[in-house]
């Protein structure tokens, strides 16, 4: 998926038009709509306001990932980052084991 498409999905995804979007961001919604067709390509300092009105990571919107983190869980991913190394085990231990038991129960549903 290309960059104007994450754009685009992401926004309809938030009920956004290209004009409330192109206002959060400082620009006009059709300027902002040569994004999402490909026509122009943004600078880095517009890339990131977009990610930031959009709430979404700049790698998702570039492709970079597949995963598309919005605003509360990249604020959680930051504050695990702050941890020292021993608390991060404890709480990747626990992580760990409650994926594994939603994935055992989604299985024992199906």
């Amino acid at each position: 998926m290309s960059f104007g498409e994450r754009l685009t999905l992401v926004r309809k995804r938030k009920k956004l038009s290209q004009s409330d979007l192109g206002k959060k961001i400082g620009i006009n919604g059709d300027a902002y709509g040569r994004y999402e067709r490909g026509e122009v390509r943004p600078t880095i300092e517009m890339a990131v306001k977009i990610a930031q009105a959009l709430e979404v990571s700049l790698d998702y919107l570039t492709g970079n990932s597949d995963i598309e983190l919005d605003k509360d869980m990249i604020i959680r991913m930051q504050e695990i980052a702050k941890m020292d190394d021993k608390d991060k085990q404890h709480l990747f231990i626990t992580l760990d084991a409650l994926v594994r038991d939603f994935k055992n129960k989604k299985e024992y549903i199906q």
